[in-house]
């Protein structure tokens, strides 16, 4: 079986932190079209939005390394902290970065009537996450893990 090569080594590790980030960009897709009432496949290779896949995938890595190499052990510690550092950036700054930038573009509507592609295009200003969408995020990659572990990995 093909999840025979993962099983218990650090591809496992590998698998389930990239595949519980993408399935966060999914469920990201279908939370846009469901706020929005229509799809904009973008959507899947932003950063930012509902729930958020960095805080997916690091806490995915994060479950799957104490559930293998326990959860007193210091790749766990080591994980864990990476995985807070992650979180804590995605709604921190990379949230002020987009406030900034939403602000600016404001700015340079007003300053350059309308036209802001004269000074090459507006700024992205979905960068970061709310506190509430870096918990989703956490905990849907918490949750992936422990159920691929169990179920598929064991």
């Amino acid at each position: 079986m093909f999840l025979e090569l993962f099983r218990n080594n650090g591809l496992e590790v590998l698998f389930l932190g990239l595949t519980a980030a993408f399935w966060a960009q999914v469920l990201k897709l279908f939370t846009f079209a469901f706020v929005d009432k229509k799809f904009n496949f973008k959507i899947f290779t932003t950063t930012g939005g509902m729930p958020s896949a960095h805080s997916a995938g690091v806490m995915a890595v994060t479950t799957t390394v104490g559930l293998l190499e326990g959860f007193t052990s210091v790749i766990f510690a080591v994980s864990f902290a990476f995985a807070m550092v992650t979180m804590y950036d995605a709604a921190g700054l990379r949230r002020a970065a987009g406030k900034t930038a939403a602000c600016l573009n404001r700015m340079m509507d007003d300053f350059y009537k309308h036209d802001v592609q004269a000074i090459g295009g507006k700024l992205k200003e979905l960068l970061g996450h709310t506190p509430f969408e870096v918990f989703v995020g956490a905990a849907l990659g918490i949750l992936y893990s422990i159920f691929m572990h169990t179920y598929f990995f064991n």
